[in-house]
């Protein structure tokens, strides 16, 4: 199953916020395989030897989307994208954690390789919370960019699954998309000069 129905995860999300039981346990079934990839995806990025595994990560992170009565995601895209956000705070939590572990150690803990979404910083070694923190700066400058950034990189979502959750156009999430990452690489690079 490629991606499920998204008609059908919207009539489930909708039973979902109304705090049916039978359609949480009905969307975790039909969505898993697309969380297990997303999951998987982004793991795929970190480095070699990371202690989370991508079942781990999903059900995590399926354990903080336990209130989607509130977080109300209207459609598959949006509920994606909510489940991205809740994966990459995971893996950001995580990489804190290391960090305060190893304290002043050599700092690999929390470096991953950004995947061809950033074909600008391709094959490049990235620290997670640099990262974290430039989305962060970002979103203070233009929050929808920083949205895209998080919707594309680590949610895997398509130009029109991103202009969907985000209610844009197509072009417009491309010219956010390609300024955002743009703005990342300068960021990023100026990170690195400075480190």
């Amino acid at each position: 199953m490629e991606h499920p129905d998204p008609q059908q995860v919207t009539r489930i999300l909708a039973r979902v916020r109304t705090g049916d039981e039978t359609a949480r346990a009905e969307l975790f079934e039909i969505v898993y395989e697309q969380l297990q990839r997303l999951a998987a995806g982004m793991l795929r990025s970190e480095r070699v030897g990371h202690t989370l595994q991508a079942t781990a990560l999903l059900h995590e992170a399926w354990i903080k989307l336990a209130d989607l009565e509130r977080a109300a995601p209207k459609d598959r895209s949006h509920f994606i994208a909510i489940a991205a956000r809740s994966m990459r705070q995971i893996l950001v939590d995580h990489a804190r954690r290391k960090k305060a572990d190893k304290r002043g150690g050599g700092g690999d803990w929390d470096r991953v390789t950004l995947d061809a979404a950033l074909a600008s910083l391709e094959g490049r070694e990235l620290d997670l919370l640099a990262m974290e923190e430039a989305l962060e700066r970002l979103a203070a400058q233009d929050a929808r960019k920083a949205r895209v950034v998080e919707l594309r990189f680590f949610g895997g979502l398509s130009m029109a699954e991103i202009a969907e959750a985000l209610d844009v156009s197509v072009r417009t999430a491309e010219g956010d998309w390609y300024m955002a990452r743009a703005w990342l690489r300068r960021e990023l690079e100026r990170g690195t000069e400075e480190g």
